[in-house]
């Protein structure tokens, strides 16, 4: 049906039904006036979302309302379409701060956070399937459009309800203009929040600056990274006393202080931390942690992970990119330097080609399709910790070797959404990784998990579990007296797990044999064995490199760019 069609009929209908058409036409107006309030007052984060937040006054809702009333019929038209246009971008823009405040501990970025949608479409795919996927991705490009749309015609709409009668819109603009700068003058508040607001100002204000801050730090990060303490250092100067170590950093994916300190999954995750302290110390192992705070939270682990073999702060992609396309120093690097040691990675959730691989100094990688998995997906994680470790053990740690190895491994079945959770099989039967399919398929689905907040705190904390167990027990079979592990988290779970107002502190252990290993930190002031005391020393990640690099006698030689 053509727009002059529909335009007949609705005024037949209307000639038909006048008392009918009045109600609907109130309606739309009622509901076009709502609309533009709740876009005008909307917050961009969800523990904001209180009755208050919606019973401010929008002083740019009045500026809008004075503009449109002043205007020309075509005009009025023009401006209003495109202040809904704005309005709509604006209310796009707070529902995608929610949804990064939630999984991300942080607001949406406009310059550097898009390729991360493609992330997010992955890692749907992974978690709920393809079509489910496809499906959002389509839903969420309706719904931008709707909203878009829907503010234009409201806000028209509106205009032109405010040009049917203009004295009578004056007045009550002009009250509603006293009353705000009363509420401002007085500042008179609602259950803490002020009756005068200026909220999308500030949001437009908060954005701009976002803006600005981020093309003045992609240069002056430019320059940070050039300067390395370490840079200049020669081969022979770099981590004397652990040659003949062989060396592992590894990290347990979103393993966060909350897994230790938060009611739900904390029983569970200290009696496995305690019990593993045990074991390894029958092994012979010894174990000392303590804090860092992580330069990322919720997601975004690679973040986490350049931060803490860089000793650089890497919080956002243009860092990220940054970093990894100069010759700052890794810790890795630093050991393939000294030409004493080969080095390797293991990263089970590389699905695609990995140039940072040279940046990291690492010999050779093996991504999810190089470990000889055969077995189902856990949801994200390509295949569980503990297949991931025997392959590694299979492909590079237990052969024999001119040197020793230097090792970055990453672990992934923490991921979220923590569904389904793999369970511990007996390492000689682990084979191709089928033997997992039957206890893929007996696990939770996604879907049940992440609905349910405490669901996701239980689960989140049995993979956890999950995780330190297979790792100790692979230390516990396979180390050697000269092995040394380095383990943390990469960041906290998001905030549906840890809460609004968590940390962003992870635990990180150094495991060794040697007390020798152990004698060189004991003025870090860390805690015995895999459970940090909650008062133990918290350190920025990016410390790490420079304090671990010294301990072990490295020799600063500063390179400035």
């Amino acid at each position: 049906m053509r727009p002059w069609q529909l335009r007949k009929g609705w005024r037949g209908w209307r000639g038909a039904h006048p008392v009918a058409a009045r109600r609907v036409s109130h309606g739309v107006t009622l509901l076009a006036l709502l609309l533009v309030a709740a876009a005008l007052l909307l917050p961009n984060k969800e523990a904001q979302f209180q009755v208050a937040a919606f019973t401010r006054l929008p002083v740019e809702g009045l500026l809008l309302g004075g503009v449109l009333l002043v205007l020309p019929r075509r005009p009025r038209v023009a401006v209003a379409v495109l202040g809904g246009l704005v309005l709509g971008v604006l209310t796009v823009l707070n529902l995608t701060d929610i949804e990064f405040n939630q999984y991300l501990g942080r607001s949406f970025n406009v310059v550097l956070d898009w390729e991360l949608l493609d992330d997010a479409q992955s890692y749907l795919a992974d978690t709920l399937g393809g079509t489910t996927a496809l499906l959002a991705a389509a839903g969420v490009v309706l719904l931008v459009l709707a909203v878009l749309t829907v503010m234009a015609l409201a806000v028209v709409r509106l205009g032109d309800l405010l040009a049917r009668d203009k004295a009578r819109s004056t007045r009550g603009l002009l009250f509603a203009s006293v009353v705000w700068m009363t509420c401002m003058a007085l500042d008179i508040q609602i259950s803490g929040v002020p009756v005068a607001s200026q909220h999308t100002v500030a949001m437009v204000k908060y954005h701009d600056q976002a803006l600005r801050t981020t093309i003045r730090d992609e240069r002056d990060f430019a320059r940070t990274a050039e300067a390395d303490q370490f840079g200049g250092t020669p081969a022979g100067e770099l981590v004397p006393d652990l040659r003949g170590k062989d060396m592992i950093f590894t990290f347990i994916e979103s393993y966060g202080r909350s897994a230790i300190e938060d009611p739900i999954p904390a029983p569970g995750v200290t009696k496995t931390l305690d019990t593993s302290t045990e074991a390894l110390a029958e092994a012979g192992f010894h174990a000392r942690t303590g804090w860092l705070t992580s330069a990322t939270y919720g997601g975004g682990s690679w973040l986490g992970h350049s931060t803490f073999m860089s000793g650089l702060w890497v919080d956002n992609q243009n860092r990220y990119r940054t970093v990894t396309s100069s010759d700052h120093l890794t810790l890795t690097e630093a050991f393939k330097r000294t030409g004493a040691w080969d080095t390797v990675g293991v990263m089970p959730g590389v699905q695609k080609g990995w140039p940072e691989s040279k940046w990291y100094g690492l010999d050779k990688v093996y991504n999810a399709f190089q470990m000889g998995y055969e077995g189902p997906k856990f949801s994200w994680s390509t295949m569980p910790d503990q297949y991931a470790l025997e392959a590694f053990q299979r492909l590079e740690h237990g052969k024999k070797r001119d040197k020793p190895l230097t090792s970055f491994v990453i672990l992934t079945s923490s991921h979220q959404p923590w569904a389904p959770v793999p369970e511990m099989v007996d390492w000689d039967k682990l084979g191709d990784g089928s033997v997992y399919k039957d206890i893929e398929a007996a696990g939770n689905r996604p879907a049940d998990v992440l609905t349910s907040s405490a669901r996701s705190s239980e689960e989140y904390g049995k993979s956890v579990e999950y995780s330190v167990t297979a790792l100790t027990q692979w230390l516990e079979r396979y180390g050697k007296d000269d092995t040394v592990l380095v383990v943390l988290g990469d960041h906290q779970p998001n905030a549906r797990v840890s809460g609004d107002h968590a940390s962003r502190d992870v635990p990180c252990s150094i495991i060794a044999k040697d007390p020798k290993v152990l004698d060189k930190i004991a003025d870090w002031g860390w805690t015995e064995g895999l459970r940090p005391d909650h008062d133990a020393p918290v350190w920025k990640m990016s410390d790490f490199r420079d304090r671990f690099l010294t301990a072990y006698g490295s020799t600063p030689h500063p390179s400035k760019g």
